[in-house]
């Protein structure tokens, strides 16, 4: 399986339907509340270019918010990311 991180926080509906989306396809995935460790939130804007969260990243590969992800899923592009970086 891939290696999927999700940077989160706590109350945000969009990370909670990201979650909901990739448990539903059975992905482990890990999770980085940014809300309780500045320095990962420091790294997530690094990394991805954004503030806001959801950011996903599947491998090396950003993916972007709860948006894109459900973008890239319905385009059919999503399984073949995850398959690509197991």
């Amino acid at each position: 399986m891939a290696t999927v991180r999700v940077y989160s926080t706590a109350f945000c509906p969009y990370c909670v339907m990201a979650k909901r989306l990739l448990d539903g396809k059975g992905v482990a995935y890990e999770e980085i509340r940014v809300d309780q460790d500045l320095e990962r939130r420091d790294e997530m804007m690094q990394l991805s270019g954004r503030r806001t969260v959801p950011q996903i990243f599947v491998g090396q590969t950003h993916v972007g918010g709860f948006d894109d992800l459900s973008a890239l899923d319905r385009a059919g592009g999503l399984d073949p990311l995850l398959a690509a970086n197991a």
